[in-house]
C-alpha cells in the first residue's frame, strides 16, 4: 500500500443498501454475462434491461466495448491492461450494487480467477455468473465485428477462442446455450432466476 493509500478511510453512508431494497421494492445484485466474442452476451444484457426497466427495476449494463470509451480508454488489451480493465469494472458494479441498482455486465472475462476476483466483492447471491454458451464455430459465423476474420489472419493477437484461451465456467449460477435459445429464451432465464432467489418479485 502507498503512503497515499494509508492515508484513506471508508466512510459507511447513512443509507444503507438494505434501506435502497426497501425503496424500490427490489434488491440489487451484479448479472455477470461471461462467454466468447459474438456469443451474444450484449445483446442479452441489453434485452434483459430492457424487461426489468418495464417492471419498474433500477438497472443498468455495463458493457465491454462501452466502458472502454471512457473509464478505461487509458488501457489496451494486453493480458495485464484485461486484468485492469475488469478490475476496474468490478469495482464500478459493487458502487452500483451499493446504490441498489440490479447491474448487468457484459464481458468475455476469460479467466476463471478473474471471475473469482469480482465474486469476492459482492455478498452471497448478489453475483450472479451467467455463462453465455456458444460454440465457437457459430460465434465465428456471426462475427459481427468481423474480429474473429481478423484474428485468423492474425491482425488481431490475444484473441480470446483462437489465440489466447477461454476458461468456461464450472459453476456457473446459469448457463445460457445461446446456439440453441433465442434471446427471448435467455433472458427469461435470467429473470426466473432473480425471482426464484427473491431478487425481484415475479409478475
Amino acid at each position: 500500500m502507498t503512503q497515499e493509500g494509508r492515508n484513506l478511510t471508508w466512510h459507511p453512508h447513512q443509507v444503507t443498501k438494505q434501506d435502497r431494497w426497501l425503496r424500490n421494492s427490489h434488491k440489487s445484485a451484479l448479472v455477470w454475462l461471461t462467454g466468447l466474442s459474438a456469443s451474444g452476451k450484449s445483446t442479452i444484457a441489453n434485452e434483459l434491461e430492457q424487461a426489468l426497466f418495464v417492471r419498474q427495476i433500477n438497472t443498468f449494463v455495463l458493457d465491454g466495448d462501452n466502458v472502454r470509451h471512457g473509464l478505461n480508454k487509458d488501457l489496451g488489451f494486453s493480458p495485464e491492461h484485461r486484468r485492469e480493465n475488469l478490475r476496474r469494472v468490478g469495482e464500478v458494479a459493487r458502487l452500483l450494487v451499493d446504490a441498489g441498482i440490479l447491474t448487468i455486465a457484459a464481458f468475455i472475462s476469460p479467466y476463471v480467477e478473474e471471475r473469482a476476483r469480482i465474486r469476492g466483492l459482492f455478498g452471497e447471491g448478489e453475483f450472479i455468473e451467467t455463462y453465455v454458451q456458444c460454440p465457437l464455430a457459430i460465434c465465428e459465423q456471426r462475427d459481427p465485428k468481423g474480429l474473429y476474420r481478423k484474428a485468423r489472419r492474425g491482425e488481431v493477437p490475444e484473441f480470446t477462442g483462437v489465440s489466447a484461451p477461454y476458461e468456461e465456467p464450472a459453476t456457473a449460477e446459469l448457463v445460457l446455450p445461446t446456439g440453441e435459445l433465442t434471446v427471448q429464451q435467455s433472458v427469461e432465464r435470467i429473470i426466473g432466476h432473480l425471482e426464484k432467489n427473491r431478487i425481484i418479485v415475479g409478475d
